[in-house]
């Protein structure tokens, strides 16, 4: 101990480094929690082996040869043109380890495309910055965005220590919960661009493209909480759209069920329910730190040249429904949120930008007076 400290501060840190870099340094894939998973792992396992085994003769080969068959050991080359035989044996060998590689490499690609017989469907719809999940057996329906703690540490001048924040950027508001021990269908498609669904738990990938529709699926074999992210560049904030699966047990999952709907249903009263304007204040600066924030920033002056401020904007200044309009059918870069935003959401944000952010409208407006486009 007392050698280490008499050690330079540079050796002290490297060998720090070394440390924290090894706890997490991994050599291989994930064996995942799915079969699909597990027949992946095999699979790239056994290619690996094969690999390695064949490296292993060939190099052997080649260092025996440059050793007892050197120059310096008057080895004279022999002149040969032609080997049956050798030819043969070379073609044969390798046709039998590609075979016995596709074979299984085959299969398991099938297995991944064969969704038939599944318990359950699930849409997932990528958009720019968040996914959509549409149960279809069950009418449940919602968006997941990044959650507000590593969306507000991410802010340029927030102060915040990434490291302070659980799970940073790998987190969201609200995650895909689904049951284990079912066959689950998800269905992919994109509402703007290229996004790409990724859990390596999963043992998949999917690419999610506007105007088409690709499947896959998986069967969940333990309870818990597996992490992903989108894995194709789709634009600014391609980094912060994380994709978060819980897996629960049968029981557990119905419960969920359960209080999902009763949560969309006092959620779907609550469009003709009256609101103070402190109530819709609170809400809306939820829902702006949630779905705004990302392009507008959180004090609201935007990104100069890119994404236009909402401080001081004629937007949050002029009539009340052309905010409204603008918020539920998008602008420009902006996207339509009249899908994505409930009708108290709506009116919430919309009351915030006027009244906070540096603007001072002083109105408010209503759930019950937006049209709802879910």
């Amino acid at each position: 101990m007392k050698k280490l400290k008499q050690l330079p501060a540079g050796f002290l840190f490297l060998i720090g480094w070394i440390n924290a870099a090894h706890a997490d340094y991994t050599l291989n894939l994930t064996k995942g929690v799915t079969s699909l998973s597990r027949e992946t792992y095999a699979q790239h396992m056994y290619v690996m082996w094969v690999c390695i085994a064949i490296g292993i003769v060939v190099f052997s080969i080649m260092f025996y040869s440059i050793f007892h068959h050197r120059k310096a050991k008057g080895a004279v080359a022999a002149q040969f043109h032609e080997n049956t035989t050798v030819e043969v044996i070379w073609t044969i060998i390798p046709f039998l380890i590609l075979i016995s590689m596709a074979i299984p490499a085959t299969k398991a690609m099938i297995d991944t495309y064969d969704t038939r017989g599944a318990d359950m469907t699930v849409k997932v719809t990528g958009y720019q910055w968040k996914w959509r999940y549409q149960y279809l057996d069950e009418g449940i329906d919602f968006f997941s965005s990044l959650d507000a703690k590593s969306n507000e540490a991410r802010q340029l001048g927030s102060h915040i220590e990434p490291g302070s924040v659980p799970n940073y950027l790998l987190e969201v508001d609200h995650p895909l919960v689904v049951p284990i021990n079912k066959k689950i269908r998800f269905l992919f498609t994109g509402a703007d661009v290229i996004h790409a669904w990724w859990v390596p738990a999963l043992g998949w990938k999917k690419d999610t493209i506007p105007g088409y529709i690709t499947d896959s699926w998986a069967n969940i074999e333990q309870p818990g909480v597996y992490r992903g992210q989108c894995a194709e560049l789709c634009g600014r904030d391609h980094g912060f759209m994380p994709i978060v699966v819980v897996a629960k047990t049968d029981e557990d999952y119905r419960q969920w069920v359960s209080e999902w709907k009763e949560q969309h249903q006092v959620a779907q009263e609550d469009t003709g329910k009256e609101l103070t304007k402190e109530e819709l204040m609170s809400k809306g600066q939820e829902v702006y730190n949630t779905s705004c924030a990302a392009c507008h920033q959180a004090n609201g002056e935007g990104v100069p040249g890119t994404f236009p401020a909402i401080k001081g904007s004629p937007i949050a200044s002029g009539p009340i429904g052309e905010h409204v309009n603008i918020v539920l059918k998008g602008k420009g870069m902006m996207p339509p949120f009249g899908e994505q935003l409930s009708p108290a959401e709506v009116a919430a944000v919309v009351t915030y930008e006027r009244n906070a952010l540096g603007n001072t409208a002083g109105d408010s407006i209503q759930p019950a007076t937006i049209p709802s486009n879910r």
